[in-house]
């Protein structure tokens, strides 16, 4: 490809590694491409952000398609991933500490999967309080770190399918397809409370945006080596 077809528009698909924020994904890309193609500057945005913890499918815009960015941002999307059930986090994730357990002997196999069907439809759902959704022009996460409380108003969102997959223990495999703004980490919470128990995800992966799939991403080395570069 050259430095006109990224000025032009190219929408990249690439696998998120863990540990990574989307914000250092678009940023990586862009400086090799600037540096690749001598250009000064170039728009490069992603189509929805993927917590660090978790991986996969990130749609990079660059160019003139950084102007249909929203129009990935709103397609339909799916997850797989881990709930562990029994313990609570206040992240709802492995970002912070385990701060409560919770007992689960009376959860049956059977409890679990009836349960999905609760959330499945347009439903409610509140937000994480670690979240990058702002309040009086600051982003919840930076809040919840000084530890501070806000109250956060639920949206609606729509699940079409929630399926657990494989059980081992307290750890239950899942699959997701859900609208825009759907957090993950919530369902994960909000699981174990109707479970009269507790969760939390401890692995997420997005495998598909639209007609988009993982499947068909390259890893960020990958996209490197493809522009000529080590």
């Amino acid at each position: 490809m050259t430095a006109e077809d990224f000025k032009g528009g190219q929408v990249l698909l690439i696998d998120k590694p863990l540990e990574w924020t989307s914000f250092q994904v678009v940023n990586k890309l862009r400086w090799h491409i600037r540096k690749r193609f001598d250009i000064k500057k170039i728009k490069v945005g992603h189509a929805g952000t993927l917590d660090p913890l978790a991986t996969g499918l990130l749609i990079i815009c660059t160019g003139k398609q950084t102007k249909n960015i929203e129009t990935y941002q709103g397609q339909v999307k799916e997850y797989t991933g881990t709930i562990t059930i029994g313990a609570t986090t206040p992240s709802y994730d492995l970002e912070t500490e385990i701060d409560h357990t919770f007992p689960v002997d009376h959860i049956t196999e059977e409890q679990i999967h009836l349960t999905t069907k609760q959330f499945e439809g347009e439903i409610d759902q509140k937000p994480p309080i670690f979240s990058a959704i702002k309040k009086d022009g600051k982003r919840l996460y930076e809040l919840a770190r000084q530890g501070k409380t806000t109250e956060i108003k639920a949206r609606k969102i729509t699940i079409s399918t929630f399926e657990i997959t494989q059980i081992d223990g307290n750890n239950l495999d899942f699959r997701v397809v859900c609208s825009k703004g759907t957090y993950i980490r919530s369902l994960a919470h909000d699981f174990g409370i109707a479970l009269n128990s507790g969760a939390h995800l401890t692995k997420l992966r997005r495998t598909k945006i639209g007609e988009y799939s993982v499947e068909k991403a390259q890893s960020i080395e990958g996209f490197i080596n493809s522009l000529g570069m080590e």
